[in-house]
């Protein structure tokens, strides 16, 4: 199985990492050519979500990824991913990739200082983990189809819908591999 991870900004290598261990081929994307290579998922990484949506952009991926995730190829987006892949974003008239039908607000903890936040969680199909969230977004609203799996004091924080799994936390700084092979589970 080969997994690309979207490497233009953010904790792409952490997944990586937990990718290699569950025994996975990764490739990483960082330019529109390497959307050519053949890959069975796609990660979309925490990072800073307004700059990785203006590199998509400039390095003209956003539209070729957009196209695969209505195709139907798989994705799991962590925490700037989940407001790559959301069809609106509070407070804000910019959508980037915009496949997943949702509205988020970002830095639901806060600013860089003081935005970090643990919690243990349940998510449904998986059970009871470990959730870290630095300046992390959350889901205000969700569209018909879209399946709440994770909430954490009362807000929501994991979905899916489709073949798009999309979380608020970084599941691939927790040791925890769980997200990652529910994930891997799905191709």
């Amino acid at each position: 199985m080969r997994i690309a991870v979207l490497a233009v900004q953010g904790a792409f290598e952490e997944h990586e990492k937990v990718l290699w261990e569950l025994g996975a081929e990764t490739v990483q994307l960082r330019k529109a050519s390497d959307l050519q290579e053949h890959f069975d998922g796609l990660i979309l990484p925490g990072g800073e979500s307004t700059v990785q949506g203006k590199l998509l952009r400039e390095l003209s991926m956003l539209q070729s990824i957009r196209a695969k995730i209505k195709e139907g190829l798989p994705v799991l987006a962590t925490c700037a991913g989940l407001i790559l892949l959301a069809e609106h974003i509070a407070g804000e008239e910019t959508v980037h990739i915009g496949t997943l039908p949702v509205a988020v607000k970002r830095n639901a903890y806060g600013r860089q200082l003081g935005s970090f936040h643990y919690a243990d969680g349940y998510f449904r199909g998986i059970g009871a983990l470990p959730m870290e969230f630095i300046r992390a977004p959350y889901v205000e609203s969700v569209s018909d189809g879209v399946e709440i799996l994770a909430s954490v004091e009362g807000r929501i924080v994991g979905v899916q819908y489709g073949k798009q799994l999309a979380v608020a936390f970084h599941p691939e700084l927790t040791g925890d591999y769980r997200i990652h092979q529910y994930f891997l589970g799905q191709i």
